[in-house]
């Protein structure tokens, strides 16, 4: 007897994170279903698996129930990706993250409850630490959210922990750190710093750095998550929170000299810690999971792939200070 090949539903599945997860179960031989409301996410990234039989997209926003329920139905493992990012726009319009990170993960956590599923991977942030005590930051330290985003994602995390407990099925919440690679969104108010200086570095404009620089990055290239990510639900392990990172961490005067070009200088931001880096014993430990990529390697990859930045928007000093007049108000 042919034995069912098992089925894994993505939300965000179009997105950067997740489009290079998506890769990964279809390369492992799954059936492969995605949610995402392209909010954030792009058909393009996942274009290239468009004649794959193996792949279902479904256009559907997770903070509506009724739009995604049927789509959990025979799926045996859920990679739950799907929210809202970026600090300002979370200050400007706490509503809806709070719809989208939290009561959409609600809804998720439901769907696949009502399902049945057997495996759950909740998507969760570092940015949870806030400014932490502790380099590098274990899973153990104290919990400070700075701004909306880190809070939703936070009480996200919360939720999908507490129905794998009540409900007995088996959860697991990554906190990612700093993710980049080919696909990293190159939309939002001054969104990730790759997409932002990739978008100068084709526009021949100068790299934007915040500060002076010296503070670094817990930098991990993105097929390490995605292979975290697949190690994490292909384990036994539940109720299990595990830090993501690269195992170092590097400056953005680092990444600017790897990236070649001219720079200015931009103010300090409130809220923003000097350092990420992720304490990872333990996801080493027990899921045997370490990471692949140096900086130098996705870096040198990022740069092969530059052309996708080609239509980002190109960010300026003077438009950044514009962007960011909240994040100053509200944090300082």
């Amino acid at each position: 007897m042919t034995q069912k090949r098992p089925t894994a539903l993505v939300t965000g599945g179009a997105g950067f994170i997740g489009s290079h997860l998506v890769d990964r179960l279809l390369d492992e031989g799954y059936r492969v279903r995605v949610i995402d409301n392209f909010s954030t996410g792009r058909p393009d990234n996942l274009a290239h698996q468009a004649n794959s039989p193996d792949l279902e997209l479904l256009q559907a926003d997770i903070a509506d129930y009724a739009s995604i329920e049927k789509a959990f139905q025979g799926v045996d493992h859920v990679y739950h990706l799907a929210a809202l990012a970026d600090i300002v726009p979370s200050i400007q319009q706490p509503r809806e993250y709070y719809l989208s990170n939290v009561d959409g993960t609600f809804n998720v956590m439901e769907a696949s409850k009502n399902a049945g599923i057997k495996r759950f991977m909740y998507t969760a942030s570092s940015s949870c630490y806030g400014i932490p005590d502790t380099y590098p930051t274990p899973e153990t330290a104290e919990i400070r959210p700075q701004y909306p985003y880190a809070l939703t994602k936070y009480l996200g995390e919360q939720t999908a922990l507490h129905w794998g407990q009540v409900y007995k099925f088996p959860v697991v919440s990554l906190r990612l750190f700093n993710v980049f690679g080919p696909r990293s969104r190159t939309s939002g108010t001054y969104g990730a710093v790759f997409g932002v200086f990739l978008a100068q570095k084709l526009a021949g404009k100068p790299f934007t750095i915040v500060g002076d620089g010296t503070q670094t990055r817990d930098f991990t290239y993105v097929t390490d998550i995605a292979n975290a990510m697949f190690c994490a639900v292909q384990s036994d392990i539940g109720g299990e929170i595990f830090n993501v990172g690269s195992g170092g961490h590097y400056s953005v005067l680092q990444l600017v000299e790897l990236l070649g070009g001219e720079h200015t200088f931009i103010p300090k931001r409130p809220g923003e810690p000097d350092c990420t880096f992720a304490d990872i014993t333990k996801i080493t430990k027990l899921l045997e999971w370490t990471p692949r990529i140096s900086f130098e390697q996705g870096v040198a990859e990022v740069l092969k792939n530059i052309e996708y930045w080609k239509e980002a928007p190109v960010w300026t000093p003077e438009a950044i200070s514009e962007a960011t007049a909240d994040w100053f108000k509200y944090l300082s």
